[in-house]
């Protein structure tokens, strides 16, 4: 006997709480970085988080959305179902709640800018055209006739959106400067990021392929997809060696080593978990040792300066 979800747990189903120490851990590497620069502002941090928070839910209430209208969380799907999908939440009302989130992200982003931008139309222009962009790369996901997650191309836009322009971005609106090296770290956050995509599609790659979802791990198979999951988690580390490396003050830099040992724990469980429902909290352990990856990468530097 199925059972029953009341309308509010259904909901914060949908919101899916468990992705948001993810979508936050670029926000929080910028503004240690910042931080290690010089440079860091308080309202900038929590603002950036708000406005990431509000895209991240905006991101999974359209995932819900468009994977039930696609197929991809059919009764076959072997992971958690979905609140449209299992029938808890309306199309219609989901698509509203789409709507709200998409201008509440636009509301705290003008915000963001309004704090952290001297007045310059070039700035204003180019960040509020990037959070456009981020708004519809949340929806279109999987929503909409062409979603490009369907097409195998969403781990280029984690890579994009959860490393280079989370970390970078909020950098930048902290100290109004980029420095190249920084692309670095941005590059780990958005490896590790997309790490925990692969995961999911690799939970999801039975229902995927039946719905014509053609994700990664569907495309290449699943071996060859746990092998481009070490890679990510090697990538991700290697990155942040190297930025060590090169801007070296101190032994407290190396502190982020102390994730190694989760982020092993997660690629031993990608290799040997082969059922949704053993995979599925490997998810939420993999966005927890992103955070603490970025937790430790900022308090080493911190010690540093």
């Amino acid at each position: 006997m199925e059972k029953k979800v009341s309308k509010r747990g259904a909901w914060v189903a949908a919101a899916r709480p468990r992705t948001l120490p993810l979508a936050l851990a670029s926000i929080f590497l910028g503004s240690f970085l910042a931080a290690f620069y010089g440079a860091f502002e308080w309202e900038v941090l929590l603002l950036a988080a708000l406005t990431t928070v509000f895209l991240q839910v905006l991101s999974n209430l359209a995932n819900d959305y468009g994977d039930s209208i696609h197929g991809a969380d059919s009764v076959e799907r072997e992971g958690p179902s979905r609140s449209v999908q299992a029938g808890h939440i309306s199309a219609a009302d989901m698509r509203k709640a789409m709507i709200l989130f998409a201008c509440l992200s636009f509301i705290s982003g003008v915000l963001l800018l309004a704090v952290a931008i001297d007045f310059s139309w070039q700035e204003l222009l180019f960040f509020l055209g990037l959070g456009v962009l981020a708004i519809i790369a949340a929806i279109t996901y999987t929503s909409g006739k062409r979603p490009y997650g369907y097409a195998g191309l969403g781990d280029i836009s984690v890579f994009v959106f959860f490393g280079l322009v989370g970390v970078l971005g909020t950098f930048y609106l902290h100290t109004g400067y980029v420095e190249p090296a920084l692309f670095l770290p941005a590059a780990s956050s958005g490896f590790f990021a997309t790490a925990v995509l692969n995961l999911n599609n690799i939970r999801d790659i039975r229902s995927d392929k039946a719905a014509g979802k053609l994700s990664i791990p569907v495309r290449i198979g699943r071996r060859a997809a746990v092998f481009y999951h070490w890679l990510l988690l090697g990538g991700g580390l290697l990155a942040s060696a190297i930025y060590v490396l090169l801007n070296y003050r101190s032994p407290w830099q190396w502190l982020f080593l102390l994730s190694v040992p989760l982020l092993v724990i997660n690629a031993k469980a990608v290799k040997e978990k082969e059922t949704a429902s053993a995979l599925d909290p490997y998810l939420k352990q993999m966005a927890l040792a992103t955070l603490a990856y970025v937790i430790t990468f900022g308090i080493g530097h911190l010690l540093a300066k």
